[in-house]
C-alpha cells in the first residue's frame, strides 16, 4: 500500500484480509458496479467546475481520465490500492494527470459513493426484473385467451371442486403478476432518491447542488436525509421482500402444474425439448423444468431472509456490515428471480392442455352441487342449508345407483328432498342442467368469474393495465439510460462522454 492513501495506518492490508474480503468485494464491484462509480465520479466533477474550484479545462481532463476507466485498467491496479475500487479509481485519474488538481476528491467520503453506485446498481436491476414480469405476464394473458373456453376441474382442498378453464386459472396467474408489476413500480419510486452529496453521515461543508446531482445521476429526487442516505439499505428489504412474496405465489403456480402434469391428471404436456427422461423407468416422460422452477422460486425467500438477518440489530449509521455483508446475495436475488421468470415464460409458451383429460374429471365428477343447491333454493324455495344437505344426499344416492352426474334422475332427487321434509314441485325443472358441463361455466353471472366471456372482459382489462405498466417502467428506463448508460438488462453500458 502507498503510504498516501492514509496517515493513520502504515502498512497494508493482511493477505487474509485480502483474500477473504478485499480481493472478493474488488472483483465483484469492478464486474458490476464500476460504470456506476464512474458516472458519480464524473458528476461530481461537473459539480466542482459549477463551484468553481476547477476550472474547465481540469474537469475536461478529469472527465476524460474517468472515461478511460476501464474494468480492466482499474483491476490492473488493484493491490496497489488496498483492493478498494473507490481508491483505485482516485489513483488512476491522479497518475494521468497533467498536473496535479489540489481541488479534485475535496470534502468528499466513500461512503455516499458507495450507497449512490449500489443503488443505481439495483434500480437498473429493477427495471430489468419488471421487464421479465411482463413478459411473462403477457405470455400467462397470450395462453389464457386461447383456453377460456376448455372446462377443466378446479381444485378445492386437493378434492374436484367446480367447472374453470385454463383461460381463468392462468387469468389468476396473470393478475397476480400484474399486482406484482404495480408494487414494484410503488418500490422503484420510493427508493428513487439520490445518495450522493451526504458525505460520511452528515452532510458536506460545500455547497454541493444535490438535486443537479440526483437530476444528472436520472434519480427523482435528493434523498433528504444525510444519515439516511449512508445508513439505509432498505431498497435491499424491500426489493428482496417483494420478490420473496412473488416467489411464494410462484411456487404455487408451478405446484398445480406439476400435478397436472402428473399421469395422474395428465392435464398438460410441454414439448420433448423442455421434459426429461427416467434413466431407469422408460415409460416415464417428466417435467423437470417445473422442479426447477419450484426449487428456484424458494431462493427469493431466503434472499429476503439473509438481507433482513444482515441488517438487524447493527447500529443505523454507515457500516460494512450494512453495505458489503448484508448485501452479499442481492446480485442473487436478482439473477434467481430473472431466471425462474426466463424458465417460466418459457414453460407457457410451449404448454398445451388435454381437453380429453380434463373434460374426462369434469364428466366424472359431481361438480355441479353447488348449482343444484341453488335450484332447490330459488325454484323449490328450499332453504340454502337444507338444500345444501338434498344435494349432497342425492350425489350420493346416485353414486350409490351407478349413475353418471350427466345422467340426471329426479325420481332420486324427490326421495332426497322428501327425506328432508320436503315434497318438490318438480324435480326434474330443478335438476335441470346442474350437473351438465358445457352449462357449467354459463351458469357463472358474476365479474371476475369462469365464463368466459368475464374471462376475456378481464383479459382485456389486464391487457390495458399490461400497456400501461410498460409504458411507466419505459419512462424509468428511459430516464436512466438518458443520464446513465443503463440499459435496464441487468448491467450498465461502458461509460460514454459528455
Amino acid at each position: 500500500m502507498d503510504n498516501t492513501l492514509s496517515g493513520r495506518i502504515s502498512s497494508g492490508p493482511s493477505a487474509l484480509l485480502r483474500d477473504e474480503l478485499l480481493d472478493p468485494q474488488f472483483a465483484y464491484e469492478a464486474e458490476h458496479l464500476l460504470p456506476y462509480y464512474v458516472q458519480i465520479e464524473r458528476t461530481l466533477v461537473a459539480e466542482y467546475a459549477r463551484m468553481r474550484l476547477i476550472s474547465p479545462e481540469q474537469a475536461r481532463e478529469l472527465d476524460g481520465l474517468l472515461c478511460g476507466a476501464t474494468r480492466e485498467v482499474i483491476t490492473g491496479q488493484q493491490q496497489a490500492n488496498m483492493s478498494d475500487i473507490a481508491f483505485a479509481l482516485e489513483r488512476h485519474v491522479e497518475s494521468g494527470l497533467s498536473a496535479p488538481v489540489p481541488a479534485w476528491h475535496l470534502d468528499r467520503s466513500r461512503n455516499d459513493l458507495q450507497a449512490c453506485a449500489q443503488l443505481m446498481f439495483a434500480r437498473n436491476r429493477l427495471i430489468g426484473a419488471a421487464r421479465s414480469l411482463l413478459d411473462f405476464q403477457a405470455a400467462a394473458r397470450e395462453l389464457a385467451a386461447a383456453t377460456v373456453d376448455l372446462p377443466m376441474p378446479g381444485y378445492t382442498h386437493h378434492q374436484a371442486a367446480q367447472i374453470i378453464t385454463p383461460g381463468f386459472y392462468l387469468a389468476a396467474v396473470s393478475e397476480h403478476v400484474q399486482h406484482t408489476l404495480r408494487r414494484l413500480l410503488a418500490t422503484y419510486d420510493g427508493i428513487d432518491a439520490c445518495p450522493l452529496g451526504a458525505g460520511a453521515m452528515s452532510g458536506q461543508e460545500l455547497p454541493w447542488d444535490r438535486d443537479r446531482m440526483a437530476s444528472l445521476l436520472g434519480f427523482r429526487r435528493a434523498q433528504p436525509n444525510a444519515l439516511m442516505s449512508v445508513a439505509s439499505r432498505g431498497w435491499a428489504l424491500e426489493i428482496t421482500a417483494e420478490f420473496g412474496v412473488l416467489g411464494v405465489a410462484l411456487s404455487r403456480f408451478a405446484t398445480d402444474l406439476l400435478a397436472w402434469g402428473s399421469s395422474e391428471y395428465g392435464f398438460i404436456d410441454l414439448p420433448d425439448e423442455l421434459s426429461g427422461i427416467s434413466s431407469a423407468m422408460p415409460q416415464k416422460k417428466n417435467f423437470p423444468i417445473l422442479e426447477r422452477i419450484r426449487g428456484r422460486s424458494s431462493h427469493l425467500s431466503s434472499f429476503h431472509i439473509d438481507v433482513t438477518l444482515g441488517q438487524r440489530n447493527t447500529p443505523y449509521s454507515n457500516t460494512v456490515e450494512v453495505s458489503k455483508e448484508a448485501g452479499a446475495h442481492v446480485y442473487q436475488a436478482f439473477e434467481a428471480l430473472r431466471s425462474t421468470m426466463r424458465l417460466f415464460t418459457e414453460v407457457l409458451r410451449h404448454l398445451s392442455f388435454r381437453t380429453d383429460r380434463m373434460a374426462e374429471v369434469c364428466e366424472r365428477e359431481f361438480l355441479g352441487g353447488f348449482a343444484l343447491a341453488n335450484s332447490l333454493t330459488l325454484r323449490e324455495e328450499v332453504p340454502w342449508r337444507r338444500a345444501q344437505v338434498i344435494a349432497g344426499r342425492y350425489i350420493v344416492a346416485a353414486v350409490a345407483a351407478g349413475r353418471k352426474p350427466a345422467e340426471g334422475d329426479p325420481e332420486l332427487l324427490r326421495r332426497a328432498a322428501l327425506d328432508q321434509g320436503h315434497e318438490l314441485a318438480d324435480p326434474a325443472a330443478t335438476l335441470g342442467d346442474a350437473f351438465d358441463v358445457g352449462q357449467a361455466l354459463r351458469r357463472m353471472r358474476s365479474s371476475g368469474s369462469a365464463h368466459p366471456d368475464a374471462v376475456r372482459t378481464a383479459l382485456g382489462a389486464q391487457q390495458e393495465e399490461h400497456e400501461r405498466l410498460v409504458q411507466e417502467w419505459a419512462e424509468r428506463a428511459a430516464a436512466t439510460a438518458r443520464t446513465t448508460g443503463e440499459d435496464g438488462n441487468g448491467s450498465a453500458r461502458e461509460p460514454h462522454g459528455g
